[in-house]
This record gives C-alpha cells, structure tokens and sequence, in this order.
C-alpha cells in the first residue's frame, strides 16, 4: 500500500488497526484515518526478530498541506527508527516530563522550569525529537524576556532587561535536565543542544557588596523576631538562602551536631558538622518540633521563601544603615569571603559552600593572594 499518495489515504475507511506500509525490514509506517474527516494520524512501528513489537504515534501533521505530510511522517519515523535501534527509549518523553524528573529533588531549578520551560512550546517537544531550531527558539525568547524585579500579586510590576548571568543560570539548568535525559536513554544524541546552551561566557561578576561581622550584627538587631534566627544562620552558614529556608528539623542531629543539607542547587545532600554557637541556633529553633517541620519559620509557623525574607533584611539594612543593595546573598558572599581569607583552602570552602572549585576560584581566588605572599616570604633566603 502506498501511504504517499493523499488519494489512497482517503479511500480508507476509518478502523483501530492502522493501515500498514513496510518502510525497510522490521521498519513500518502505518496510517489511521480519522472518523471525524479530519487529517488522520500516522505511527511507525519497530519489529526485529527476537525483539518485541514497538509503536509509535507521529500524529497528523495537519499543519501542512496534504501532499506533504507523508514526507514530513517519514522522516520523523527515520529519526524514532535511528533512536530506538541506537539504544535510545522507546517510549516518548517530552522536555517537559524529563524537567520535572530533573527537578524533583532540585528546588531552584523547579523554579526556573516553573517560570520559563513548563508553559512554553518547548516543554511539549519530545526528547529524542529535540532540534537546535528548537533550543535557539527557547533560548531567544528567555533573553527578551525582561525579568521581574517586584513580586507583588496585585499592581504595577516592575521589570529589567534579564542579565546575561540570569540567562546562564536557566540555560544551565535547563542543560543539565536534558543531558540527565540523555544518560538515562531517553535520547541517544545531545547534538541539539550540546552548542545551543552553551552559557554566555564571563556573565557573572562577582559580588562586590560585603558586609563585615558588626555590620552583620547591626542588621540582625533591626530585624523582627521570627526572622532573626532565620537571618542570623545566614550570617554564620555559607549556604544558600534557599537551602537553609528548606531544611527542615530532622536534617539537624544535635547529639553529634551534625546538618544534613538535603535540598540545594548543587542536588546532591552532604553532611556539615557544626561548631557550638550555631549547633545551639539550630538545637533551640528544632526543639519541640516534629522531624519534617520546618527548621527555621515565620510567625505563623510557615517557612521561609524569596518572597517572605526580601523585605524584612531590606527594611533592617535600611534602619542600620547598611548599603540599598543588602540581600540575602550579601550573607552569603560575605561568610564565603570569611572563610578564604581566613585561609581555609578553597577546594574544602567549596564543598561547605555547596559549589564548584571553579565558581569559588572565579570569585574569591583573588582573596587569598596575601596568602600566597606570606608564603613566597617563607622562601626567602639570608642574603
């Protein structure tokens, strides 16, 4: 039967069992008609011996005239041909589902598929279907879309143009999704993407803002109650805001005054043992609750987000005096530049930190310069 031609598609009369056109051996494309006269759907089917039967819908490709749809189910039965006897799966996944599986146990990147992936085209497209025009669409768009600055609900919301940093961030992520995919079989190739995604180079600079231990206890002193815990593990943890406004009260073991950071960007738990004075934050804010409750809570006994802890450390760096520009991550930067210039090596910074020795050199190499001088001072001979 030759499917090829529109008018021996429409001499078919409507049935379950696809019509069936042998493509090359154990390589079959089929057609089903539509009962509504609509454009009728087409499928392949995979069958060698001693391999079980494998289908798979292509859809109707209704968007194209009819004497061009054949030609265009072809080739996307070649490419599930090529996929599937490459080893790749045989069931089909979208972007989307594998984000989803990617960001099961990764909050952040949650975040960014919820923002720029899941509602967009991009996120219907199967994995293994996946092309560069594709990606380069996706990729276009996130960079004219202008990033929020306000996170009200209600009211004017204000934007700018989104940084070349923040683009990287969600390029990154999405990435590592996709290549997740690829060693799990869902796809055999990252050719779509392995340039396309590549991050901008030198996008991020580095955080100039440090705030020094008084400025940081200035801050905690204007902060209201239920956030001042919150803050102040801020101040002594060089963790992520996000990390921290996650855990949760079994992560903390204060018989051996050990944190377990279940949920961070870097994905994967790792275990902190805890000197006394923060053992003793984090002893006093589990106390009395139960092992999943959240470690560190707001008023009203909800946990901490981006959106609840921006406006309390604002409105304290403004009653203390502190620059506009005092965030969360301020917190960070400044106990991450403590402990280098403090001369811990920058390979153990980076595993406390929950980041790469390439991001900790990048930004705070530059800090341990005296150290290298004190060093080189060692060498020195009598004249």
């Amino acid at each position: 039967m030759d499917l090829s031609k529109v008018v021996v598609r429409q001499k078919l009369k409507p049935r379950r069992e696809p019509y069936w056109a042998r493509f090359s051996p154990g390589r079959f494309i089929g057609f089903r008609p539509s009962k509504a006269g609509g454009a009728g759907t087409f499928i392949c089917k995979f069958h060698e011996p001693d391999s079980a039967r494998v289908i798979h819908t292509l859809g109707g490709f209704g968007q194209l005239p009819p004497n061009e749809r054949y030609a265009e189910a072809k080739k996307a039965a070649e490419t599930w041909f090529d996929h599937v006897q490459s080893g790749g799966s045989s069931k089909p996944v979208t972007v989307g589902e594998v984000c989803k599986r990617y960001a099961a146990t990764r909050p952040e990147a949650a975040a960014r598929f919820k923002l720029h992936v899941y509602d967009e085209p991009l996120a219907k497209a199967a994995i293994h279907r996946l092309k560069k025009a594709d990606l380069t669409k996706w990729r276009e768009w996130l960079a004219a879309k202008p990033a929020r600055v306000t996170r009200r609900k209600n009211g004017k919301q204000i934007t700018r143009p989104r940084s070349a940093g923040d683009i990287n961030r969600n390029v990154t992520a999405l990435r590592a999704a996709l290549n997740m995919a690829k060693d799990e079989g869902l796809t055999v190739t990252d050719t779509a993407w392995s340039t396309v995604l590549r991050p901008i180079p030198n996008a991020d600079r580095r955080r100039n803002l440090y705030l020094d231990r008084k400025q940081r206890q200035a801050l905690l002193k204007y902060l209201p109650d239920d956030a001042m815990p919150f803050v102040r593990s801020l101040c002594m943890l060089p963790l992520r805001p996000g990390a921290i406004a996650q855990l949760i009260a079994g992560d903390f073991d204060s018989r051996r005054s050990e944190l377990t950071i279940s949920k961070d960007k870097a994905g994967q738990a790792r275990k902190l043992l805890l000197p006394t004075q923060i053992a003793a934050l984090l002893k006093e804010q589990s106390r009395g609750k139960l092992p999943a409750a959240p470690l560190f809570t707001r008023a009203n006994g909800a946990a901490w987000n981006k959106a609840t802890w921006r406006l309390p450390i604002r409105d304290a760096a403004q009653a203390a005096g502190l620059p506009a520009a005092t965030t969360a991550y301020t917190l960070r930067h400044s106990t991450i530049t403590d402990l280098v210039t403090g001369g811990l090596d920058l390979l153990t910074t980076a595993q406390v930190a929950g980041t790469s020795v390439q991001m900790v050199q990048a930004h705070y190499g530059h800090l341990q310069q005296h150290l290298a001088a004190d060093a080189l001072a060692g060498l020195a001979l009598p004249a």
